[in-house]
């Protein structure tokens, strides 16, 4: 059996990054989280942390670590039903608890245009819990939880994964969009057609991105494989259509004011791409995640447009 304040110095380095860090956040010296590691590491047989700029976990250590993360979820799940006193019992718990030390992680999964639209007003509705986001593409977000590595998941996946709930949440409303100059330039007086959006430079977010080809063979009858700008950022993907490097499918409440002002315009304004999303949790935590289900899926019907 684990010794529980060696596996709580392990998850303070690896949620922190450092030795020194995770010192203060434990409230003890920086050589008594060396040594409670380096025995941990001694119990295991294999390095566990990778101490670097910052520190990394290791294969095995990654493993330990959620395990370290699960027990403290399932023990405030025991406290929820014993009836203790817990941080994440509602807003007005929030106000009394003055030590967020003792709060739980949580990992969750959530797609990168969710996150810098809507997501985290709904975080922030949910209080007594740690979270550490994980971002990837809609389509694969579920996988982080088949693997066991979140909690919860936004995904575009309807099927629950196995051992979760799922709710739906609504769907995302996604444009494309170009800056005038940009159409002028690479489409003229007929507007963006297949053999024009061929030769144009587009913008892609990630090779897991296939938004621009989903929305072409939708509008068009058949995917757009063009060449190219890489750009890993929601607000980025915004700006470099403003600035005219290419054209690309933008949640349509980040481009608003850039459509109002005239420094952006959709390319087929009667086809826009609607991409429904679902909140899926796992039932080990269900108990726990309730605050935050509830606050996801009130802010998401708030938010976002219902799906078809």
């Amino acid at each position: 059996m684990f010794d529980p304040s060696h596996l709580a110095a392990l998850s303070a380095i690896l949620r922190s990054g450092s030795f020194e860090r995770a010192a203060s956040e434990l409230g003890v010296t920086q050589s008594a989280v060396s040594q409670r590691i380096r025995l941990l590491e001694e119990q295991v047989g294999t390095p566990l942390v990778i101490r670097a700029q910052p520190c990394r976990a290791t294969e095995a250590g990654g493993r330990v670590f959620r395990h370290a993360e699960e027990l403290r979820l399932r023990e405030q799940e025991l406290r929820l039903d014993l009836g203790m006193h817990s941080a994440i019992d509602g807003d007005a718990s929030i106000a009394t608890v003055k030590d967020a030390r003792g709060w739980p992680a949580v990992r969750l999964a959530v797609n990168a245009d969710s996150l810098a639209t809507w997501f985290l007003p709904a975080l922030g509705r949910a209080g007594g819990l740690l979270f550490d986001l994980v971002v990837d593409d809609q389509d694969h977000s579920a996988d982080w939880l088949k693997r066991g590595e979140v909690r919860a998941a936004i995904s575009s996946m309807a099927r629950p994964v196995q051992g979760c709930d799922c709710k739906p949440l609504g769907a995302l409303r996604y444009l494309a969009t170009a800056s005038p100059d940009f159409v002028r330039r690479w489409f003229g007086d007929e507007g963006a057609t297949t053999e024009g959006l061929m030769r144009a430079p587009m913008l892609t977010f990630n090779a897991k991105d296939r938004l621009q080809s989903r929305w072409a063979e939708r509008a068009y009858g058949r995917p757009v494989t063009g060449p190219s700008h890489w750009l890993p950022s929601s607000q980025a993907f915004v700006d470099a259509a403003v600035e005219g490097l290419g054209w690309g499918m933008n949640p349509e409440v980040l481009v608003a004011p850039a459509l109002e002002s005239g420094r952006l315009c959709v390319l087929k304004p009667d086809c826009p791409l609607d991409v429904p999303l679902y909140w899926h949790v796992s039932r080990s935590v269900e108990r726990l995640m309730t605050p935050v289900t509830k606050a996801v899926v009130e802010v998401a019907r708030q938010r976002l447009r219902p799906i078809a």
